[in-house]
């Protein structure tokens, strides 16, 4: 008779002889043990579990400034780290309106430094910006390569330039040149600025493209910030514009709404308001601010 209960017989690789082997349920469960073991070795897809991201580093400040702004900035930013010897200053530097339209459109930045009150103003009305405070003040000059200086003296000389280079009239620096052109127009001639118009060659979308086009040789003549002048070199002269038809450049500061960092960015803000940062933008050029107010 056929015994009862027997355990079913499986073959034995080694010997090729059948054997008695585990219970078919005893197998699911080592076979199914085992491969949950794998899942959680490799990850469950073969491959090993990725590393959390690192988490944001809590001393990263955004500075977004109009590109005259530069060299006084850096200066700022080593005194900056003074007192925050962890922290990481990251700038963006372009001309005025190509910052606004980027904060117009989401750009995350913590501050933002502008050339003119105009676009500072469009910012705060949008409720970009808090309310922003002039810090300093600059003021045009015209730059000229030296293979002119002996012909280009003053600001009536400006029309013999064979090729004149100045910023599109959205960007401050061209907006005040424009300004220039028609106030010197009551002195030099109704058609003074026709003339200085008809020289122009190139609108640049900020100062530091006028000055380079002028360092270089591109550009006779062009119309820049005093700030500008102490990264030029020894390739360019300067002529300073008469006072009652220049226009004096106002620069407002304020922290950006929603800022990352807004504790970092008003200590940005106070630092550059405060006796150290007139200093540093005093070596670049900048003037302090005849009356320290809100822009509104």
């Amino acid at each position: 008779m056929k015994a009862r209960n027997a355990a079913p017989i499986v073959p034995s690789p080694s010997s090729g002889r059948f054997k008695k082997g585990p219970p078919r349920r005893r197998l699911l469960t080592l076979l199914a043990l085992g491969f949950a073991s794998a899942l959680l070795l490799t990850g469950g897809c073969g491959r090993p579990k990725a590393e959390p991201a690192p988490a944001p580093h809590e001393d990263k400040l955004v500075v977004f400034a109009a590109a005259s702004l530069r060299e006084a900035f850096g200066g700022i930013a080593d005194e900056f780290k003074k007192s925050h010897a962890t922290a990481i200053v990251t700038f963006n530097f372009a001309g005025t309106q190509e910052i606004r339209t980027q904060l117009e459109q989401g750009a995350p930045a913590d501050v933002f430094a502008s050339a003119d009150e105009r676009h500072m103003k469009a910012l705060r009305d949008a409720g970009r910006v808090e309310a922003p405070t002039v810090f300093a003040e600059n003021e045009p000059v015209i730059v000229v390569a030296n293979e002119k200086a002996n012909t280009i003296r003053a600001l009536a000389d400006l029309p013999t330039a064979d090729r004149i280079v100045i910023g599109t009239p959205e960007v401050p620096i061209g907006k005040y040149t424009l300004q220039i052109l028609d106030k010197a127009s009551h002195t030099l001639g109704a058609d003074f600025r026709a003339r200085v118009e008809a020289r122009v060659v190139s609108r640049e979308l900020n100062v530091r493209q006028v000055l380079t086009k002028v360092n270089l040789g591109e550009a006779d003549a062009g119309i820049v910030y005093r700030s500008d002048v102490t990264s030029a070199g020894d390739r360019i002269s300067v002529v300073t514009i008469p006072p009652e038809v220049n226009v004096i450049a106002k620069y407002p500061i304020a922290v950006v709404v929603g800022a990352a960092h807004p504790g970092l960015a008003r200590e940005w803000v106070t630092l550059a308001l405060s006796d150290k940062g007139q200093d540093i933008l005093r070596r670049f050029g900048f003037k302090a601010p005849s009356i320290a107010e809100a822009t509104r």
